[in-house]
C-alpha cells in the first residue's frame, strides 16, 4: 500500500495535500503531427484531469478512516489510490518528457544507456517493444535501478507508477492506454510508439537521470 503510510502521517498532523492538475509547457497542438491537438486535449483536460479529482477525493476519504482508526475502510481505498495516484504521477512525468523541440540526451545518460543497453537504438528498440507488448492498458518505462546503478526497461500495468511498485525510478514513460494515441493511430500501437520518439524531450530525461543517480 504505497501511500498509506504517508497519508497516516499527513492524517494525524491534521494537514492533507491537495493535487492540482499541472499546465502543460506547451500547446496543445504543439506536438502535431506526432500528436494531434483533440488527443492532447482529451488526455490531459479529462483524463489526468479526472485521476487528480478522484485522487483528491480518495485522500480525502483516507485522512477520514485513518482519523476514526477505520484499518478497514484504509485499506479497501488501496486499489483507487494506487490507479489514481499512479495516473497523477505517470501524467506528470508524460508531459515533461515530451516537447516540440528536438532535443539529445546528455553525455552522462548516453554513457549509462551504452552501459545497459549497449546502444541508443537498442535502447529504442527494447523500450519500444515493451511498449507494444503491454497486454492491454499500462506503460513501458526506462528507469534507473538504484541498487544496481544501472538503467532497465519495465512495463507496469494500467496505472500503476513505477518507483512505487518496481523500486526503479522514472526517467521516461510511454503511455499505451487507448486514449493516449486511438484517435490518431486507431489500433496500430506500433506506430504510435514508433512517432513518440520524434517528441521525446531527451534533455528532460536527462535531468530525472542526473537526479535519480546522485
Amino acid at each position: 500500500m504505497f501511500a498509506l503510510r504517508r497519508l497516516s502521517t499527513v492524517a494525524l498532523s491534521g494537514a492533507r495535500c491537495k493535487h492540482s492538475l499541472p499546465d502543460l509547457p506547451y500547446a496543445y497542438e504543439a506536438l502535431e503531427p506526432i500528436i494531434s491537438r483533440d488527443i492532447m486535449t482529451l488526455h490531459h483536460q479529462k483524463h489526468h484531469a479526472t485521476y487528480v479529482n478522484n485522487l483528491n477525493a480518495t485522500e480525502e476519504k483516507l485522512s477520514q478512516a485513518i482519523s476514526k482508526c477505520d484499518v478497514s475502510t484504509a485499506i479497501s481505498l488501496e486499489p483507487a489510490l494506487r490507479f489514481n495516484g499512479g495516473g497523477h504521477l505517470n501524467h506528470t512525468i508524460f508531459w515533461e518528457t515530451l516537447s516540440p523541440k528536438c532535443t539529445e540526451a546528455s553525455k552522462d545518460l548516453m554513457v549509462a544507456i551504452t552501459e545497459s543497453f549497449g546502444s541508443f537504438d537498442a535502447m529504442k528498440e527494447l523500450l519500444s517493444a515493451a511498449a507494444v507488448g503491454v497486454q492491454g492498458s499500462g506503460w513501458a518505462w526506462l528507469g534507473y535501478d538504484p541498487k544496481i546503478k544501472r538503467l532497465r526497461i519495465a512495463q507496469c500495468a494500467n496505472q500503476d507508477p513505477l518507483e512505487a511498485t518496481t523500486g526503479l525510478k522514472p526517467l521516461f514513460g510511454i503511455d499505451v492506454w487507448e486514449h493516449a494515441y486511438y484517435l490518431q493511430y486507431k489500433n496500430v500501437r506500433a506506430d504510435y510508439v514508433k512517432a513518440i520518439f520524434e517528441v521525446t524531450n531527451w534533455e528532460a530525461v536527462s535531468k530525472r537521470y542526473s537526479k535519480a543517480a546522485c
